[in-house]
């Protein structure tokens, strides 16, 4: 994406989330379609079942909605609040369920395979890096799934979590070496 591409989308956004804060639900309407699958992929990558996801993320927006009026224009990009909500719906949809390790052999596949061999050995390899990457805790895992499944920046992620960048680069490193040490006690 060029800069002046760039520039002028994020001008867009601004003046759509103004309109919004407005009350103007046209607007409103418009942030969801530039948003929804990225708060969708991220909601059904913490918990696994498109049912759920699309419920999360039908409540992230509305909550967005109905919150609409508090939201200030910071150095943090409007996704940035948007994923703030949806990490608290994630939270508290955790809080609610007796089964904190749900996890649904439900994935969504990123296209389609020659044979069903390779998407049967690409599912079952995505299934076990989310297994394992759903053992870290908290900030570790929002770190790793902000970076590699949402592709964040690390201001980006910074923002989010309102944490420096330098402890984002931090709390990944250390992530990673989790992950890699879960991954080697879990080879098959």
């Amino acid at each position: 994406m060029n800069q002046n591409h760039s520039e002028s989308r994020t001008s867009d956004e601004a003046m759509l989330v103004q309109r919004a804060v407005e009350h103007d639900a046209e607007a409103f309407g418009k942030l969801y379609d530039m948003h929804v699958r990225r708060i969708y992929k991220h909601i059904y990558y913490r918990v696994g079942n498109e049912a759920d996801a699309e419920d999360l993320t039908q409540q992230v927006f509305l909550k967005a909605w109905q919150a609409i009026h508090r939201y200030k224009k910071t150095t943090s990009p409007f996704i940035a609040w948007l994923m703030t909500i949806s990490h608290n719906q994630v939270i508290d949809f955790y809080r609610t369920r007796k089964d904190k390790a749900y996890i649904e052999a439900e994935i969504l596949a990123d296209g389609p395979a020659s044979r069903p061999e390779q998407t049967t050995e690409a599912n079952f390899e995505q299934q076990h890096l989310r297994r394992a990457i759903l053992r870290l805790g908290g900030d570790e895992q929002q770190v790793v799934i902000l970076r590699f499944i949402e592709g964040f920046e690390f201001a980006e992620i910074a923002s989010v979590m309102k944490k420096k960048e330098g402890n984002v680069r931090v709390i990944l490193h250390r992530a990673l070496v989790k992950l890699r040490d879960i991954l080697e006690k879990e080879k098959i």
